[in-house]
């Protein structure tokens, strides 16, 4: 029988997440893929900036770091580069991520540095007071938006694919048997990988836009997010709304700190011969 109190701290329980929230099950994913692949705590490392997604590290068991808004990627790079044998984990959130960190999020992928990005999208700053964020649907109400949003929303996915990371997909909550796979295949690939995970927000997103039962957005996560290879199938009519899952982007590419290593040793190696 598989014990999540090997993976967690329990001293920091009961956890802060609101009744409904969906990051506790993105975390019980999470904790299931590292059992997986048999990834020694020791040898991994969870960083997170701020944000309700970002507590994720007080409450597992690895080495973790909880930085500054935005800046989770630009740690979790320095930790990568200082210690390029460890997984090394970035837990942050739509807000956390493509608005304040968007920047990091970009040139991580651009770089294609070998980290593992799981990106929980709640469509709204659940944490901070309700306000939008780059995800949040046209047209949906947040508390800087009290009459609609009027911005169109960052495809999150789309995004680290053009900026050049190795490895992206898209999962959700509801289907968890299918999360566990996405992130496991993350942790796998070398390269800069991301695992945007759809998350349910009832308190800040759910009651400002008529689905303030958790139950509701389960639901919707239910309904609306399909596997991709099903819903290329569907016509244009029964693909409106959906949400494309699974792995959307799996490429393989030169990846960063092993360059960087590259660059030592051929240095090194100049500098040899030329005393």
């Amino acid at each position: 029988m598989f014990d999540y109190l090997d993976y967690v701290r329990e001293k920091n329980f009961p956890h802060i997440w609101c009744s409904g929230c969906g990051d506790g099950i993105a975390l019980k994913s999470f904790i299931r893929s590292l059992k997986k692949l048999g990834i020694a705590k020791d040898d991994a490392v969870m960083v997170s900036g701020i944000g309700c997604s970002s507590r994720t590290p007080g409450y597992v068991d690895i080495n973790t770091l909880h930085t500054t808004h935005g800046r989770a990627i630009a740690f979790a790079t320095g930790v990568k580069l200082a210690k390029p044998k460890l997984h090394v984990i970035v837990v942050t959130g739509d807000g956390d991520a493509t608005a304040i960190g968007g920047n990091h999020y970009i040139h991580g992928a651009r770089r294609n540095i070998d980290l593992t990005v799981l990106l929980y999208n709640n469509y709204i700053y659940g944490m901070t007071g309700g306000q939008v964020s780059p995800t949040t649907p046209l047209g949906k109400n947040a508390s800087t938006a009290p009459f609609g949003n009027l911005e169109p929303s960052f495809n999150i996915a789309g995004l680290a694919q053009a900026a050049g990371a190795s490895f992206v997909a898209l999962g959700d909550v509801y289907h968890v048997q299918q999360l566990d796979k996405l992130i496991a295949a993350a942790l796998s690939k070398k390269g800069f990988s991301v695992v945007e995970i759809l998350s349910p927000c009832p308190t800040a997103y759910g009651r400002r836009n008529k689905q303030a039962n958790p139950v509701d957005m389960m639901n919707w996560l239910k309904d609306n997010v399909i596997a991709k290879e099903k819903l290329d199938k569907m016509t244009e009519d029964e693909r409106m709304g959906k949400v494309a899952s699974g792995v959307l982007w799996d490429v393989e590419k030169p990846e960063f700190t092993a360059e960087y290593d590259k660059l030592i040793e051929r240095l090194k190696a100049e500098k040899q011969a030329k005393e």
